[in-house]
């Protein structure tokens, strides 16, 4: 659920008629919904409740540092995969135990800092991952904390770009290789064995999926356990889809039912990861109509933002619902339209053949379900500036990011 709905064919956020903003705010501008974020986290608490569960925020899905604080005083953790991540977090506010460090390609430098900060615990990724950061607490005389990623080897049915736990993934290593590691891990002085982890892909609206990994992670750790190792947590990374357009993405409650007593019989204490499905939806991209071009096989609409501004469209075909701001009575053939943007670039697409209504130059459209991997992966391509972004919160509404200037984008070459 969010709370982005239309009051007298006007498109409202929360209190807030989303064409007013348009007055202060030049777009593009990503908008969001300070409610539907909380109300998404308080479901995830809710479905787990009375768990000895971290849910650490994926902040790769966005790191906007007010949302970041929402969730932090919603005592939320932070699942992290950079140096900069990290430093993010703390100053949201998040407290170092609830931090995870993920990723395939941690730094001695990030390690260094992991490890001064005192965070949860790492998750390696592999053998000389394992090596390095002994050797950093070894020259800090401090003990890491260590789980590893485990690739459980299954198909999560989402998008190739996406899915991360098939053999040829680069995350993780196979089950074989893991106990080795975990054995040579367990004789080594500077770190110490705190779990196992596991992050099998994205957009997944299956709960299948998440119960077969788990079940090989559960045979895997009683396997361990002969040899002496045991877990205190157990780590079941993120995934979970949410609506974009036809999905049927599993309700928390039943996706906590499937998994529960599995997280229970691997480790006594658990980790979850969730990122988009907390604010995938809590958040929309306003755009203008520049141009409608038609041609002889179709129409154009050509907007204000593009691939630069909302890169899933372009990267692997994501679709994003997509409505005017303000539903007008205009006679029209009900004729389809591409939504393009304004790079230089054929795969600069946002919709393919949509049934919008009549579209004028200078109507507002509005990009649904923008908030997750929406500004995290724009960019400054054509030399365009990344767009603003807006909270909601109630019958008020703040800017919690400029939109660039061009001095923004040569201050960094002034060197």
């Amino acid at each position: 659920m969010h709370y982005f709905e239309y009051r007298d064919k006007e498109l409202w956020a929360e209190g807030v008629r989303a064409r007013d903003i348009i007055k202060k705010v030049d777009t593009p501008f990503y908008l969001y919904s300070r409610k539907t974020l909380l109300q998404h986290a308080e479901a995830f608490k809710t479905a787990f409740k009375g768990d000895d569960l971290l849910i650490a925020y994926a902040y790769k899905a966005n790191s906007n540092i007010h949302l970041l604080r929402i969730l932090a005083e919603n005592d939320l953790g932070a699942d992290v995969v950079s140096f900069w991540e990290l430093k993010k977090a703390l100053e949201a506010g998040v407290k170092p135990d609830k931090i995870v460090f993920n990723g395939n390609g941690k730094s001695r430098e990030e390690m260094t800092e992991g490890i001064i900060r005192n965070i949860r615990m790492f998750n390696l990724d592999n053998e000389e991952e394992l090596e390095r950061i002994n050797s950093v607490a070894r020259e800090m005389k401090v003990k890491a904390n260590i789980s590893f990623r485990v690739n459980p080897e299954i198909d999560p049915e989402t998008h190739p770009h996406i899915a991360t736990a098939l053999k040829e993934s680069k995350f993780g290593v196979d089950f074989r290789r893991a106990r080795e590691l975990y054995i040579r891990a367990s004789k080594m002085e500077w770190v110490e064995i705190k779990g196992i982890h596991m992050h099998i892909g994205s957009q997944i609206t299956k709960v299948s999926p998440f119960v077969e990994a788990l079940n090989k992670l559960k045979t895997f750790s009683n396997e361990l356990k002969k040899a002496g190792i045991r877990f205190e947590t157990v780590n079941a990374g993120g995934g979970l889809g949410i609506v974009y357009k036809e999905e049927i993405p599993p309700h928390l409650h039943e996706y906590s039912r499937a998994i529960h007593q599995l997280l229970k019989d691997i480790a006594p204490r658990a980790i979850l990861e969730p990122g988009r499905v907390l604010v995938g939806n809590a958040g929309i991209l306003v755009t203008r109509v520049l141009y409608r071009k038609k041609t002889d096989y179709k129409y154009f609409l050509v907007v204000d933002t593009g691939m630069h501004g909302l890169l899933r469209p372009a990267l692997y075909g994501a679709y994003h619902e997509i409505k005017p701001l303000q539903k007008e009575d205009r006679e029209g053939d009900g004729e389809k339209y591409d939504v393009v943007g304004p790079i230089c670039e054929s795969g600069d697409v946002l919709a393919r053949d949509r049934n919008l209504g009549v579209i004028e130059p200078g109507d507002y459209l509005a990009l649904f379900s923008a908030g997750a991997y929406g500004y995290s992966m724009a960019s400054n391509y054509n030399l365009r500036p990344r767009p603003a972004e807006v909270l909601v919160d109630g019958e008020y509404w703040k800017l919690i990011r400029k939109p660039e200037s061009y001095e923004d984008l040569r201050n960094l070459e002034n060197v």
